[in-house]
């Protein structure tokens, strides 16, 4: 099997029971190529497929565009929530991304604290942010 050298538009990660699920897409809407300025939506899906509770207390991404410019953001919980999640449950929202060139891609983290107090990080694989077309 021969591996692309570009990571695939979707993440699919599950670390200690904590599966977490990323797509991007591009909204060409609200990108302005003529200014280098390209504008990625990502949709998140965590699920809890463990068997203890746990809640996303902090996130940490890397985004890093097809210059080679790499950006960390972090901050407390995601999308200004700090979702608790029972073994079963799952929780999903949208962000968003803005990149200067038309390709780059994102990889990170969520801390996640179980009810016996305990943390750990949930690992989020790298994913493709990209102009359609613009990835062979």
């Amino acid at each position: 099997m021969i591996k692309s050298q570009t990571e695939p538009a979707m993440s699919d990660t599950t670390t200690r029971g904590i599966r977490i699920q990323v797509e991007s897409t591009y909204v060409e809407e609200r990108s302005d190529p003529q200014e280098s300025y390209f504008f990625f939506a990502y949709h998140v899906v965590i699920s809890n497929e463990g068997s203890e509770t746990a809640q996303l207390i902090s996130r940490e991404w890397l985004i890093t565009d097809s210059d080679g410019n790499m950006e960390r953001v972090q901050g407390a919980g995601v999308i200004g929530e700090t979702p608790l999640l029972g073994p079963g449950q799952s929780f999903e929202y949208t962000s968003f991304c803005p990149l200067r060139t038309s390709m780059g891609s994102m990889q990170g983290g969520y801390t996640m604290r179980l009810a016996n107090g305990e943390t750990f990080r949930a690992e989020i694989e790298p994913f493709t942010l990209a102009v359609p077309g613009v990835v062979n």
